[in-house]
This record gives C-alpha cells, structure tokens and sequence, in this order.
C-alpha cells in the first residue's frame, strides 16, 4: 500500500507546484486586491438586485426587476437548491481569483496528460503551454469568468472519455459523469458546444479505428458507457439547463417573432448571420498563432514617441502633448475583426512541438488532433470562409445560437498544446527510427523556422498593413497612414525576429539532446523555461500587475451620480432610461429599475421594443414602460436628467382591446395607439375575451403596495369590470397572477406587457414568479447527486477490493 501511495508523491508536488505557478503570475491577490476585469464589473450591476434580495431576506429570487425591464436570473448567477456541483466547483477553485482558474487550467490538463499515458515530467510541461496559451490569460483579463470556466473542464471531460475507451470503464465512467458536470455547472453552453464538436470529431476518428480494428462492439459499448455518464453530469444540473432552455426561448438566442419573408430559416430561430460572424478571424490572421504582432496589437497601444506615427504627428504642427494622446489611443491592429484585446498567441515554441507531434504520431489521435485544429481554425474564419460557415449556420443544430465564431478556436488552443507534448515525447521515443524522428524534427524546424525569417527580413512588402477602418485615412491623411504603416511593419518583424530566436533556441536544446550531447532531463527544463518565458512574456503584454486594483478602487466604480443621486430622491416605483450610455449598460441597474441592460442572452422583446420604438421616440412606450427618468448627454456633454410627467405609472385601466394578427401586427401597433386608453392584443385570445368590454371609469384606481422582484402587489379598485395593463414583462413560464388569493390568466398584451381582467369592487392583486422549471429541476439535480454519490463509493469500494486482492496474491 505505501508503494502504492508513493507513486501519488511526484503528482502532490507537482499540483503545489501549479498552486505556486498561479498565484505568482497572478501576484497582486496575495496583497488583497483584485483583478479589473471589465466585463465582471458590467455583471456586479446586471446582478445587484438579486444581491441586495438574498442579503436582505435570505431568500433567492429568479426574478431580475432592474434590467431590461424584467428577466429570470437564471443566467445571472441563479443559486439553484440542491446545487452541488457548484459547491464541489468551488472546493476545487480553493484560490482567490483569478489565480483559482489558472490553477484550473494546469491541473486538469495535467491530468489529461497523465490518461494519456505521458510521463508527468513532460505532462508538466504540456499544462504549462495549455495554461500560459495567450488567449486563455486574456480572456481572464477581460472578465470572460464563465468561458475561461468551461475551458478549463475541457481536458478532464476528454480524459473521461478517453479512459473509456482505454477500457478503463469505471472511472472513465466516473471522471466522465464528474467532468461534464462543472462542466455544464460552468454555464458557457458555447464553449460546451464548441467540447462537443470535438468529441463528435475523436467519435469519428475512433469508429473508424474500430472499424479497421473489427473493434465495433468495444466502440458500441464504450460509446453507451459515455451517454450514460454525460446523462448523468447533465442531471446534476439539471435546473440550470432545463431553466435556460426555457429562458433561451424568450432571449435573442430564440424565435425572432418580428420575422418576415425576407428573413433566413436560421435567423427564424437564433441570431442574425451578421451578428454571429461580426468576430471573423481573419485568414492571414491565423498568423499570429506564432508570431503575436503580426496584426498589430489590440484596440489601443502606446505607440510611445519613438514611433514613426509620433514623429509624423510633431513634424505636421501637433504639440508634444497632442501627439502623445494619439500615439496612446491609435491601435495598430490591422486584421479583419472590428478590434480585439489581444492576439490569440498560441506560443512559436508551443506550435514548433506540435507540428513534430502530427508529422511523428501515428494512427486515431493523429487525426483527432488534425481535425480539431482544421475545424476550428477554417470554422474561426468566419464570414471569411462564407460557404462553410453559412452551412453550418443553416444545417448544423444549435450553431446560430452562439456568436463571435473566432471564439470556436479555444478548440485550437486546446489540441495544439496536447500535439506539442507528444511532439516532444515522439522525439525522444526509441520505437521510431532515428533518422525519420531527426527527419520529421529538421522539417518542422525549417518550417516555422523559414516562415518568421522571411517575415523578418521581407515582411514589409508582404502585406497591405490596411485595416478596413484605414481606408479614409489613407485616402484623407497618407503621410500619417504611412507613419502608422510604418510602426505595424516595425512591430511586425520584431515579433519575427522573436519568435525566430525562439525556434533557434528550442530546436538547439532538442538537437544536442538528440545528439546526446544534453541530458534529457536538463533538456525538458529547458524547454520549460523557453515555454513560460515565450507565453508569460505575450501573456504580460495584456495582463500584468497593473491589471490590478485594490477593493476600494473597485467600489468606487459603483457610486452614484450626481443624476443618480437626484434620480433616487424620488422613492416611487419606476423606470430609468439611460440613453446616454446607450443600451448596453449596466450603471444604471445597479441603483434603479431601467429597460438597459448587459447581456449576450437579453430578452428579445425588449431589444426590439427599444431599437424599434424607444430609440425612435415613441412616448406612448414610453409611457407604458413607466420610464420616468430619461437620462442624457446635454449640450456640454454633461449627464443630465428628464422626468416625463406622462407615464403611465406601474398600472391603468384601458378601455379598449384591440385585436391583431400576429406579433408583428402587435408590435407596428404601438405606433398607432393611446397606450393609457388602448392595448394591444393577438387574435390568439380573441375567442377567450369574445363579448369581454374593458369599463374604464374616472374613480377606478390602481396603486402598487409591494415591489419585491419576484413579488408585486396592488390595490384595485373600480365600479365596473375592467382591464388592467401592468408596467411589466410578460414572461409566461413562472408568473402567476393572484385576485385576492384566486389565480387568475395573465394576458400578453402591447407586444411585451402583462394585461388581467379585474372583477369591480376592492380588490388586492399579486403577481408572484413561482417558476415550476425550478422545482421539477431541483429534485432530479437532488436524485441524480444521490445517484452519482453512490456510484462514487461503489467505485471506490471496487478499487478498494481490487487492490486488495492484489495485495494477497502478492503475499502468497
């Protein structure tokens, strides 16, 4: 048994090793502040509402008041019962943040690794080049928390899979049930979906294995043992899916309900072909895997005042202060998306292995990886690659449900890396002939090693260094287009140059090994010393210490205005509309009621209420909107606020039903009606409401008593029966309406409002969101957790029995 522990004791060092690696290069958190990261800052507001609920009752609310005029929070960090992937999540991420999902990123693929059979010294190597890969920091950079979640499960969910078909059934069964669900409980569907892509890929490649092989039934029987395992991690969260999908529906990501003839089947039911692939990767682009400024850098460098874009700028008359502003703000990326952070470097060290990797390994995990790589980098081409990606919007399930298709390269990212260590491993593996592995290693040193030297010394007459967005300044201001080429060139080859010194020092370290003039083992420190300094070197061109800020910093980011404060004054019930921000942003969720928001997966209804009617100037939506406040920019371009004496309040009393077609006969009505007088409704509840006449008298009165997010109340009172239209979204699955403790219908009335039918009298009306996808959920989260714990011990119980046995014979 002790020997058996003692094989653990390399591995233990090595994950605190990882614990070390994470927190030095994310360093600031040992002195208590935090990274900034944009995107997390937009959720805090988007999310504030919720929080204030839980601390002030204790209780969850699944409904979100503050944003888009009302949505679940089912994607607005939701804590579900029963959510114990999550709570296991988070013991695993025992670190502070960000330093957890880096810690994440080396130790799964580690893992990986290891089922895949590498010795743990060059695995330690292969987390690295995963963990340190450019696009993977920059993303934690940017507060893309939930993506760099997900990834960070892929190796564990392929090393599930892979120890299945290892015919390791047990605990590839295990591992697999496990991984897909923090995978799942991560909630970045597109990243999963992106997983699945390459699992259908490995699918492929290992069918047609058993098929040569005449293996079928151990495919058929390791691909039954798979479902059941993913079935199982799907369960354990099953209220985050099941609450989602439902959601989905309702979201920009669901039925486009303003479509017309003119609109694609796929645009139907998901997003616009032009907003999936507004974020194309450029086919030269692709370049930059191993050299990072070959496009230029992100959204905006300091171009500092040696650059030729400065010296252009002080010789046309600009002040030094001037010039230097703009040699801040110019960006010199010049490839084909609208801007990015960063390039997506995967390491010139990193992509030199891998191309050793697939030209010396052999057989299914040589296709795998090549059709991981294929897929995703001809599918991140995007609008680029227009056939392939119009079919795969149109024909493949689910695909124009997600958008910025570059991001389908996190694929790359992760087989890349998996090539690369079995390069190195390949290399030095006695089975293959000498002469073919220094054959295979002299190709792909000349290779990468020929492409960043013609780079180097040719680069500049290679390409145009235009952006689409250069056009008018090449045509208006050429002698500062010139000057700007000039510094795109200049950052060019000295990227070319860098990466060249890398390839030469990587391929002398692995030559005088292969001469046996190196220990292998001073060869694979090498190796890692040139990976993290080749990576960590691009990494800390987007995410360094300054990244940082401490706590105080960060809450100042979340105080009120001057016009938030006047705005908060008024204590009455509601809505702010914040068109000066525009309307993605969250600022103004975090202190009031508004129709803005920050979301990839917003309401639909409301982003086509807004561009179709608000943005134009409708005071009628407006006014049914309860938006009292509008804030603006005035003249000075100063924030200023407006009130609107003429909203319609939280609820009113109509006297006219008007019944339409279809949603889009109900949305073009807005534009045509008194919403205080007149609401809007489909002939889908015409037979319902037939002979039904709305009274609306001068002493009918509505008033709201309770405004809890999840929980409305109201004092009605009118002498004849009549119809109410209440300031809220109409969400059908979840809210349920109330008259004095009978549940009554809710009606959809002016495209995205609640209408009810009131009895005359005094009444007291409730809408209360008891959203039922959240119990159903909640008990096969319960039942499917009890199941797998109970595998788990049965598992451990069999391995425990196993060794045992084995002990025994070797005793006797």
């Amino acid at each position: 048994m002790m020997a058996y522990l003692k094989r653990f004791i390399p591995h233990l060092l090595v994950i605190i090793g990882f614990i070390i690696a994470s927190l030095a290069f994310f360093n600031p958190v040992l002195s208590g502040k935090m990274i900034f990261q944009n995107d997390i800052k937009l959720y805090e507001g988007m999310a504030k509402q919720q929080k204030d609920h839980r601390k002030k009752t204790g209780e969850e609310t699944f409904w979100n008041n503050s944003a888009y005029g009302g949505m679940p929070t089912y994607q607005l960090g939701a804590k579900f019962p029963h959510d114990y992937m999550d709570k296991l999540d988070r013991l695993i991420r025992f670190l502070p943040r960000p330093a957890d999902y880096l810690f994440l990123y080396l130790t799964s693929f580690y893992i990986l690794l290891l089922v895949m059979r590498i010795p743990w010294k060059m695995a330690i190597l292969g987390a690295l080049a995963f963990g340190f890969s450019a696009y993977l920091i920059i993303i934690i950079g940017v507060g893309h928390n939930s993506k760099a979640h997900a990834i960070a499960y892929f190796p564990l969910v392929i090393a599930g899979i892979l120890l299945v078909f290892q015919k390791r059934y047990i605990w590839g069964f295990m591992l697999t049930a496990l991984a897909m669900g923090l995978e799942i409980q991560a909630n970045h569907y597109q990243m999963t979906y992106y997983l699945g892509l390459l699992v259908f890929v490995i699918g492929v490649t290992y069918f047609v294995d058993a098929f040569k092989r005449k293996e079928i039934p151990h495919f058929l029987k390791s691909s039954v043992i798979l479902i059941i395992a993913a079935i199982l991690g799907l369960a354990t969260n099953a209220t985050t899916l099941l609450s989602t999908s439902e959601y989905a529906e309702t979201s920009i990501r669901g039925k486009n309900l303003l479509a017309d003839a003119t609109t694609t089947s796929s645009e139907k039911n998901g997003l616009d072909y032009e907003y999936i692939t507004e974020y194309s990767y450029g086919k030269l682009e692709s370049l930059n895997l191993f050299i990072p400024k070959l496009m230029g850098l992100g959204r905006a460098s300091d171009l500092g005042k040696d650059s030729a874009f400065y010296q252009k700028l002080i010789m046309l008359g600009e002040s030094p202060e001037n010039a230097n502003y703009y040699a801040n703000v110019t960006g010199l990326y010049w490839g084909a998306q609208p801007f990015v952070e960063a390039p997506p470097y995967l390491g010139i060290t990193v992509v030199f292995l891998a191309l050793l990797g697939l030209l010396l390994v052999k057989g299914r995990l040589r296709w795998w990886l090549l059709g991981g790589i294929i897929l995703s980098l001809v599918l991140s081409w995007g609008k680029n690659l227009d056939f392939l990606t119009r079919f795969f919007v149109d024909y493949i399930p689910l695909y124009n449900k997600f958008r910025a298709v570059s991001s389908i390269q996190v694929i790359l990212e992760f087989v890349v890396p998996i090539a690369a260590v079995f390069g190195l491993y390949q290399l030095f593996n006695q089975k293959t002939s000498f002469q073919e592995r220094q054959k295979k290693f002299l190709i792909s040193l000349g290779v990468f090693g020929g492409l960043c030297l013609i780079f180097w010394l040719f680069g500049g007459s290679l390409f145009s260094f235009k952006s689409p967005g250069d056009v008018q300044l090449a045509i208006e201001q050429p002698g500062i287009f010139d000057a700007l080429k000039e510094d795109r060139i200049t950052i060019m080859k000295s990227d070319s140059l860098r990466s060249l010194i890398f390839i030469l020092l990587i391929g002398a370290l692995l030559w005088f090994t292969l001469k046996k003039k190196l220990s292998e083992n001073l060869m694979l420190v090498g190796v890692g010393i040139l990976i993290l300094v080749d990576l960590v070197g691009v990494d800390r061109r987007s995410v360094d210490n300054e990244s940082f800020i401490s706590k105080r910093t960060y809450k100042s980011y979340f105080q009120p205005t001057n016009v938030d404060k006047e705005i908060l004054k008024d204590k009455s019930y509601y809505r702010v509309l914040d068109q000066a921000r525009g309307f993605n942003n969250s600022h103004t969720n975090y202190f009031f009621n508004t129709v803005n928001g920050y979301s990839a997966v917003r309401p639909r209804k409301m982003e086509d209420v807004y561009f179709g009617h608000i943005a134009k100037g409708n005071l009628q939506v407006i006014n049914m909107l309860n938006i009292k406040y509008v804030i603006q920019q005035n003249e000075k371009r100063q924030l200023d606020v407006q009130e609107n004496p003429s909203t319609n309040g939280p609820a009113w009393f109509i006297e006219n039903l008007k019944f339409v077609d279809d949603y889009k006969a109900e949305f073009e009505a807005l534009n045509n009606i008194d919403t205080k007088n007149t609401a809007v409704i489909r002939n889908d509840f015409k037979e319902e409401l037939a002979g039904y006449k709305p009274a609306k008298d001068s002493i009918s009165t509505i008033s709201i008593s309770k405004t809890d997010p999840d929980h409305l109340a109201y004092n009605s009172y009118t002498e004849k029966p009549g119809f109410l239209v209440f300031s809220e979204t109409y969400y059908k699955d979840g809210w349920n309406a109330y008259i004095d403790g009978k549940s009554e219908t809710i009606y959809p009335v002016n495209y995205m409002l609640r209408g009810l039918k009131v009895p005359a009298g005094k009444h007291t009306i409730e809408f209360k969101f008891e959203p039922q996808v959240v119990k159903t959920g909640s008990t096969i989260t319960l039942a499917s957790s009890i199941i797998f714990g109970l595998l788990f011990l049965g598992a451990l119980f069999f391995e425990y029995k196993k060794r045992k046995e084995i002990v025994s014979e070797d005793n006797s």
